[in-house]
């Protein structure tokens, strides 16, 4: 097994173990012990151990799961990722975990890391829907603990994939401090900094194939082992408790801005909105991961033009144009194996931050929302829980038993302009304007009654043929 115990045997076969001392006290809290974090900020805090700088060892919180953060501890923190691109595949190890706990289980040691004088950040990726009372008053408890030893405040940085994220992040501790004190709401507000971030690496979840890959290249198990790709972006709002960081940061890497809201709606509508209708797309068309999507010629077509034409002329990203190109490659990297059914996981959350403001800002300005409107009408067949072979799946998501009742009953009445009259005009996924558009409403039954009738990719090759005189590249 992967430990500390066998990291001389790593140099031998070209993995470089962690230089430094490691198990000395955490200078970051992370909550959502997960796999993106694994293959992002934590080698991120990694480059940043190796360079010397031992403020920023992590103690990794698992909110709920006891298993991945169990077999982390026994591995001592240590785990492997395998980085894939054109050039090839290689392995690195992390060594920025320190420690390993669960929110649910031990919450009373999270709080009490959330009050060590080490600690200076917290990070978060615990999803979009995570973002609650049960987190706040976890945060807050922690903070509240700081405050009454007489610490400083903490750097809160949320990870995850929300619109404004720090701003978000900080109302709601605020909102749950305000509740149990003014005096440490009004603390919290003046000594902690929650700057806004947007993150960008293609982590896959992890596979049987990936762990065997691991023990063979490091010549022992590693039960945590991770598959990424070399892209990666981290780019934060310059909102820090020590200023120093800024520089820290950039050092490795981080790109540090004003203002993170071009890069973090570029990284939404183009990387996220892509993968959710290729998602959909794919897991209808019985193509289970994003690198065969993207390897059919009309889901290629499409999806460049959807970036192209419908989402990036919107954006204010200067070069965004540079990172569609970027997205295309990566969607092709093989290595990835990216689930389409991982991706699609709680949808009804996602559209109304990847498809949505597009959406609406192409019907302000009189844009095209053809391609936009297949990816609608390719969720709610999504949403029937069979692809076009016959094979059944799951739909995870909150809203899963009234969106899949509502689809297949009206898939079996073959009433395309009834299940787009259903699920078309739910607030919570579409907003209020976006029920209202009669137009926006007519295409997406369009293309679902010609994805019933010819199946995805056939419909999908039709609106190619239709829109190809449209695509321009800027």
């Amino acid at each position: 097994m992967l430990n500390t115990q066998s990291l001389p045997s790593l140099a031998a076969r070209g993995i470089s173990a962690p230089g430094y001392a490691r198990g000395g006290p955490v200078g970051v809290v992370h909550l959502g012990l997960g796999a993106f974090h694994r293959a992002h900020q934590a080698l991120v805090f990694d480059a940043l151990l190796r360079r010397g700088n031992a403020r920023w060892g992590v103690l990794g919180v698992a909110m709920r799961s006891t298993a991945l953060a169990d077999a982390l501890a026994a591995q001592d923190g240590l785990y492997a990722v395998q980085v894939a691109n054109a050039a090839g595949v290689h392995w690195q190890l992390s060594g920025a975990l320190w420690q390993t706990c669960v929110a649910a289980r031990e919450p009373s040691q999270v709080v009490r890391a959330l009050a060590a004088p080490s600690t200076r950040w917290v990070t978060l990726t615990v999803t979009e829907k995570g973002y609650g009372p049960a987190l706040a008053g976890l945060l807050v408890q922690g903070l509240a603990a700081r405050q009454a030893v007489g610490l400083g405040g903490l750097t809160l940085a949320s990870c995850d994939n929300l619109a404004h994220n720090g701003r978000k992040l900080q109302a709601l501790c605020i909102e749950a401090a305000l509740a149990q004190s003014p005096a440490l709401a009004h603390w919290i507000a003046a000594t902690c900094a929650f700057p806004n971030s947007m993150v960008d690496r293609i982590v896959p979840a992890a596979t049987a194939e990936r762990l065997a890959a691991a023990a063979q290249a490091l010549g022992v198990a590693d039960q945590a082992a991770l598959g990424t790709e070399a892209f990666w972006e981290w780019v934060i709002e310059r909102r820090f408790v020590d200023a120093d960081d800024a520089d820290t940061l950039a050092a490795v890497g981080v790109t540090v801005v004003d203002d993170v809201g071009p890069f973090e709606e570029a990284k939404l509508r183009l990387l996220n909105g892509s993968h959710t209708a290729m998602a959909c797309i794919g897991a209808v068309a019985g193509l289970p991961v994003i690198s065969e999507c993207i390897a059919q010629p009309a889901i290629h077509q499409f999806i460049h033009g959807l970036m192209t034409v419908e989402v990036g002329p919107q954006l204010s990203r200067p070069d965004w144009a540079r990172y569609r190109d970027a997205l295309l490659a990566r969607f092709a990297n093989p290595e990835l194996r990216h689930r389409v059914h991982q991706i699609a996981t709680d949808s009804s959350q996602k559209i109304p931050q990847r498809w949505t403001p597009s959406v609406l800002g192409a019907l302000r300005t009189g844009q095209p929302v053809e391609r936009l409107a297949f990816a609608a009408a390719a969720w709610m067949r999504y949403l029937r829980g069979s692809d076009e072979q016959g094979q059944g799946y799951a739909i995870h998501d909150p809203m899963a038993e009234q969106l899949q009742a509502q689809a297949l009953a009206l898939a079996h009445a073959g009433d395309a302009a009834a299940t787009v009259q259903a699920l078309g005009t739910l607030s919570a996924i579409w907003g209020e304007a976006l029920p209202q558009e009669a137009r926006w409403l007519a295409r997406i039954t369009h293309w679902l009654d010609q994805i019933t009738q010819l199946g995805m990719l056939a419909a999908l090759a039709q609106l190619n043929t239709h829109l190809t005189p449209t695509l321009e590249t800027p």
